[in-house]
């Protein structure tokens, strides 16, 4: 399965499960990003950090470490 990290700039990706614990996943699920929700990815920096997204019409910003732990069909 890949995570949000893997989907190309200009696609949709639908969110199927959270990894990872704690802290890290509280930080995710609290800027919306849950199971079924579509995810668009508008930009990403040279690096690979930060992961520019769309989601529930809001705009926010992913590390790279946070993308990783979000995977997506």
């Amino acid at each position: 399965m890949k995570t949000l990290k893997d989907v190309a700039v200009g696609e949709n990706a639908i969110v199927k499960r959270l990894s990872g614990e704690g802290a890290l996943k509280r930080r995710i699920m609290d800027m919306g990003v849950t199971k079924g929700v579509e995810v668009f990815v508008r930009k990403v920096a040279p690096l690979g950090d930060p992961i520019e997204v769309t989601v529930r019409g809001y705009e926010l910003s992913l590390r790279k470490a946070e993308a990783e732990n979000i995977l997506v069909e």
